[in-house]
């Protein structure tokens, strides 16, 4: 018979079937399954026949690194989240107050603005605004170890007006943006802040780091007393924004600190 022979196989030697064998061929005992290919797994060893013993139960971990936050000695107390509203009419530069001081990237929900809002929504003759906010705006800032501000910015047209009080809800205070060449947007939130009762500080963006009007005539303007904050501040500028907080921040403690003395 032909036959055709592997090069890889020893040649057979002389001898018969035990010259033949697995033994003699591969050096592998008979009935060993070799140690690659479709081998079949190897038994596994006998377990032992003493009985185990029940496993402890858990018990917590005890001592001063095992404290929970802002309890054991040495642990800082988690800052006290404070909310604050950024508000204002269309196009004042609450978004972009919300991102110059955020420490997260803001939460921004911004959508393009197309012709269907030409003579709706108005942002003034110097402004490049393409987009609008939609929703809301969020951010946060640290002040201090004992202190964080959440800041949600409001939606500036008056259709989403239905939304503030649910964004007011559980704040403490609020900025109101104006842009001094259009104080007329600022008024619907002057009005609902003072409806609310909720403290709040004027602030009137700088845009290209001017006014169009001094801050005595923008007052008399929109009629507010001496008692609501009106500074002056530059939206782009996070030092120039935080210094605005910090007037909201204190006129939300004065508020509080007369309500408690009453």
């Amino acid at each position: 018979m032909d036959f055709v022979r592997s090069p890889e196989w020893p040649a057979a030697p002389l001898g018969g079937l035990a010259a033949n064998s697995a033994t003699t061929r591969y050096g592998t005992p008979v009935g060993t399954a070799p140690a690659t290919g479709r081998a079949t797994p190897p038994a596994p060893p006998p377990t032992a026949s003493l009985p185990t013993a029940p496993p402890l139960p858990y018990r917590p971990p005890v001592g001063p690194q095992h404290a929970a936050p802002g309890r054991g000695p040495g642990r800082v107390a988690p800052p006290i989240p404070v909310k604050i509203l950024i508000a204002g009419g269309f196009g004042v530069g609450k978004t972009t107050t919300v991102g110059a001081i955020s420490e997260i990237t803001p939460l921004t929900t911004e959508a393009e603005m197309t012709s269907v809002g030409i003579g709706v929504d108005d942002p003034g003759g110097r402004s490049g605004k393409t987009t609008t906010t939609v929703a809301m705006d969020f951010g946060c800032v640290t002040i201090d170890r004992s202190l964080k501000l959440y800041l949600f910015g409001t939606p500036g047209q008056a259709r989403f007006g239905f939304m503030w009080d649910d964004l007011a809800r559980g704040a403490l205070g609020a900025l109101v943006v104006v842009d001094s060449t259009r104080l007329d947007d600022c008024y619907p939130a002057i009005d609902f802040f003072e409806r609310a009762g909720l403290p709040f500080v004027v602030g009137v963006n700088a845009f290209d780091g001017q006014l169009a009007l001094d801050l005595a005539s923008i007052r008399w303007a929109l009629a507010i007393g001496d008692q609501v904050p009106l500074i002056r501040f530059d939206a782009r500028d996070r030092l120039s924004v935080r210094d605005a907080l910090l007037v909201v921040l204190d006129r939300a403690l004065d508020r509080a600190t007369r309500e408690g003395r009453d």
